[in-house]
């Protein structure tokens, strides 16, 4: 199993960085980093996945789990376009 970089912890404060796994855990990575990450952890983030993969991730988490100015940006930078996440009638 690979580990996150120490680098990342302060963005996943509230989980055990020793546990995150790069790889099964990239859902989460790239949703914090790319929300509230500095140049390093976003630097890392495009060498580690590349663009293509963060841009996939990206458009698939929902609007509501984005800091609204870290999502104007990234609309630009990866063109992508996240939707609302659909509510299931109960």
């Amino acid at each position: 199993m690979k580990k996150a970089p120490k680098f990342l912890k302060p963005y996943l404060w509230s989980y055990n960085i020793k546990k995150i796994d790069p790889e099964k855990d990239k859902k989460l990575i790239v949703n914090v980093v790319l929300n509230w990450g500095d140049g390093k952890s976003t630097k890392w983030l495009f060498k580690f996945y590349g663009k293509k993969e963060v841009s996939k991730i990206a458009n698939n988490i929902p609007k509501g789990q984005w800091d609204r100015r870290s999502l104007n940006f990234w609309r630009l930078f990866l063109d992508i376009n996240p939707r609302e996440r659909i509510r299931l009638k109960t």
